[in-house]
Formats: C-alpha cells, structure tokens, sequence
C-alpha cells in the first residue's frame, strides 16, 4: 500500500493569466504583455472585485477617490503559481502518470450503454479527449459549459483515459485485448465490492484546485451522454503544494511519510519498467501503462491506539521523518540485516517498508501515485477513510502482483487495511496533435 513520492517530472507552465469570460477564454499568452491583458479584456481581478469597487466608489467622499480604485481594479492580477501550472494534452505518455501529485482528483468508470459498441466508443472518446485538450489549456468546454471553474487558471489539471478488461468484448475487440489486463488474482485479504470495482472505462482526474477538478469530472460526465453510465466514482485528495517549507514526500492518513521508494524518471530504467515500449504489444499500447486502482480502508481507530513505536514497528521507518528504523535519513539505504544489542532485526520480518523493496520482490517496480480519501463517518462513529492506491506499471503481472502476493502472506500492516474495490486498466499513449486518446484501437 505504500504510497507515492512526487515524481521528478515537472509539467510545462503557462505563466500568462487563463480566464473565461461568457465561455469563452481570454486573449493567448502572444496577446499578454508584462503581465497586462490586453486593453478590452477582463482581468480576473475586476471580474472577482466589481460589485466592491462599484460599493468604494460611492461610498468615497470625492469622485476622485473613486475613479482611483475604478482604475486600479483594472489592472492584470496574474494567477498564482498554482493556478497558472498547465499540463500539456499531447504528449508521449498521457498525463496524469509522471505528473507531481496533485491536490484533488476523481477516479470514474464507466459501462458503455446496453447497445453501445465500437463506433458509440470512438465517438465518446473523441469528445472526451476534445474536453481534456480544452479544460487542460485553461479553456471552456466545447459544450454546454457549466462554469464551475470560471476565473480559475488549468491548476496542472490532468485527465487520464483507459480500457478495463470487459471493454474489448463489448466493442468486438476481443483479439486487441492485452494478455496483461487478464483479471487480477484474488487476494486473502480483499474485501472486494463488485459494483466499485472494475469497468468497461476509467477516468483519472487530478487537479491543484477543487472547483477545476469537479469541473471537468462534471464535463466528462456530461460527455458521456447516452454512450455510457457511471459505474463508480470516487473521490481523494493530497496536501496542497506550497503548504510545506519545502517539497517533501506525502503523508497519508495513518500519518506516515509515504512513497519513499518510488521509482524516478529520472532513473535509467524508469521507462522501461512503467511504460509499454514503442514497439507495443499490443500496438496500440505504445507507451501506454498499466494502471492498478484500489480503494483501501484504513481502520485508523486500530491504528491510532498504537505507541508511535508500535507504528514504526510496522511499517520499518521513523514516523518524523520516514527514515528506516536502522538509522540516516529518509533516503538512507535500509539495512535489512542489521540487528539490535540481543540480536534481534531492527526492522521486522514482517516490517511493510521491508516486503515492499524491490529487491525483495525479483525487482518488482511500479509507479505510486495515490490519493487519500474521507468519505464520511459511521454510525459507530468509525472514519470511512483511506487511500485510492493507484500504481502504473509496463505490466502488472511483473509490478503489482508478485508485491501483493507477498503481502497478502504476512504484511504487519494488513490488519490496519481493508481492500475494498479493484480495478485494472489499459491506458494507451498519448494521443498526438490531431488525435484522440485511443484511436488507434478503435480505428486500427
């Protein structure tokens, strides 16, 4: 379950303001000087500030008190950071997978309608890729805008498209299906709800503001039409960038430092374990990945009657800091074999840093990218919290299932989680200039 660190990757930015007036965006970043929009626009400060400067200048006691804040609101304010950052749609690898983490996301899937085949598909995933391009640019949506985002920047927006398994039969693709997206094996300890789990397609939606992130989740619904319904949805959250001093690893809800491991892009073979190669096999899947998508429970009222030892214990690092136990820094080399003054292993046997290595799973890797979620509190008064675990991997049989094998059999976090949904998808490359996600499975 071990969760993600911010990957290396950093998403171009549009440093220019990206608003909407009437549906329609403001004046391209070449119509942009120093910050200024160009004269006739609307700047997002008059836009949020009107009814107040209207309210000062009649309030002031001369007429040139109130042409002098009139003017003022007519200056450019430029989006913040967080709201200008914009996630290019076109790309090698769709978005969503290296992008850093982001601070509000929607995971949806869909079943194609009773009638719905390949050409009902294609047609949807024409419009959702159109809709994704758009509201990734800091733009309106073609149809029937809801506004929700109005005034907002792209806020490293990312939508994320792919293929469950029972897509291919539905759309009489049964020969493109990848041997890959065979059904997960069973786990002892899932606790599998069926109508959370799986799905004919699956959306990711991330995003660094709440109200950008509902807005194309409630797009991409609404493109959906009479092509498809919902199946499930969930929804998760991480910490906001910028709320640290410094970037640092996520947490997650149980408290702990949370993806320490997690592959780089950085490092040589990163591609090679988390993307399907060029050559693809299928063909369609060029640099495409495989996306593991598990809602996990914690029972966080059983984890939090433990000492902060206790803690450690089970997951083998430092709470503070997620450090190992064996001492250093949170990127300190684990030693494995290192024992304390009666000789027992510092780090448990059964210690979830210690299972999860890589080197202790035949160089088993994946991509960690997860959301934590809070979905309410029982009757009992029990939290129903957790993660949405989310791994990319070039294959799962070789990422994800050989790690949850070996926690199914003796992980000392287990008895603190419960799987409760599952899913597994193909997710294509990106789509190029001019292209839809997908086409080239539903038009080769």
């Amino acid at each position: 379950m071990a969760g993600q660190s911010t990957p290396e990757a950093t998403p171009p930015k549009n440093s220019s303001p990206l608003e909407r007036t009437s549906g329609k965006s403001l004046p391209s970043q070449e119509a942009v000087s120093d910050g200024i929009a160009s004269k006739g626009s609307i700047s997002r400060r008059r836009l949020l500030g009107t009814a107040g400067v209207t309210g000062l200048a009649l309030g002031t006691a001369g007429a040139a008190g109130g042409y002098a804040t009139a003017a003022a609101a007519d200056e450019e304010t430029p989006l913040t950071s967080v709201g200008a950052d914009q996630v290019a749609f076109h790309v090698k690898h769709q978005p969503g997978i290296t992008t850093p983490l982001q601070a509000r996301g929607h995971l949806i899937a869909f079943d194609l309608a009773a009638g719905a085949g390949r050409k009902e598909a294609a047609a949807l995933l024409r419009r959702w890729s159109d809709t994704a391009r758009r509201l990734m640019a800091g733009e309106a949506s073609a149809q029937d805008d809801t506004d929700v985002a109005r005034d907002a920047g792209p806020s490293s927006l990312t939508v994320t498209f792919g293929f469950g398994n029972s897509f291919f039969a539905r759309t009489g693709l049964e020969k493109q299906r990848p041997e890959a997206l065979d059904p997960l094996p069973d786990f002892s300890s899932d606790h599998l709800d069926k109508s959370r789990s799986n799905g004919d397609l699956w959306v990711q939606i991330g995003a660094n503001d709440a109200l950008v992130a509902f807005h194309a989740l409630r797009a991409i619904q609404k493109d959906a039409g009479a092509a498809a319904r919902v199946r499930w949805q969930m929804n998760g959250f991480n910490r906001s960038p910028g709320a640290t001093a410094q970037p640092m690893t996520a947490r997650n809800l149980m408290g702990q430092i949370d993806g320490t491991r997690n592959p780089k892009p950085t490092e040589a073979d990163f591609d090679k374990r988390i993307f399907v190669p060029a050559s693809g096999d299928p063909e369609w899947m060029a640099n495409g990945s495989y996306a593991v998508v598990r809602r996990i429970r914690m029972l966080l009222d059983d984890w939090e009657k433990l000492s902060v030892k206790d803690q450690e214990d089970v997951i083998g690092r430092r709470k503070s800091d997620g450090a190992p136990l064996t001492g250093g820094t949170e990127t300190t080399e684990m030693d494995l074999e290192k024992t304390d003054a009666d000789g027992k292993l510092i780090v448990p046997v059964n210690a979830h840093a210690r299972i999860t290595r890589p080197d202790q799973n035949g160089g088993a890797a994946m991509l960690r990218r997860p959301f934590s979620f809070h979905d309410g509190i029982d009757a009992d008064g029990v939290p129903d919290a957790g993660l949405l675990f989310i791994c990319w991997q070039a294959d799962p049989v070789r990422g994800f299932v050989p790690v949850q094998r070996k926690l199914d059999r003796g992980d000392a976090l287990s008895q603190f989680i419960r799987h409760e949904a599952s899913g597994l998808f193909a997710v294509p490359g990106g789509a190029a200039e001019g292209e839809y996600v997908g086409q080239r499975l539903l038009e080769g």
